[in-house]
């Protein structure tokens, strides 16, 4: 007569990863339409005066609306977004002292 080892090892965690109580998805998410919108409203005025700087404006915002969806995958992803923030940090310092 052998006896019930009983459980060999943790309890099943359930669904993977941890809950996300503050949705800071979602804020993210948020965040970066906040930001693609507040630099087309900037575009849309610089193209009002000048239309160069502010059709790069506009592709700009494009740009940052279409890399805050990427910006929930793996690390190479991350890395993009974060070089490309960069880069478009570093446009509209070239545009704001050119224009």
């Amino acid at each position: 007569m052998t006896a019930d080892p009983g459980p060999t090892g943790p309890p099943d965690p359930g669904p993977t990863g941890p809950p996300d109580p503050g949705l800071a998805r979602e804020r993210t998410a948020l965040a970066w339409t906040r930001t693609a919108i507040s630099f087309a409203a900037v575009g849309g005025v610089v193209l009002k005066r000048e239309v160069a700087p502010g059709l790069i404006l506009l592709v700009l915002a494009l740009a940052i609306y279409l890399l805050g969806r990427l910006a929930y995958g793996s690390q190479a992803k991350l890395k993009l977004v974060t070089a490309t923030i960069v880069a478009v940090a570093l446009v509209a310092v070239v545009v704001a002292f050119t224009a």
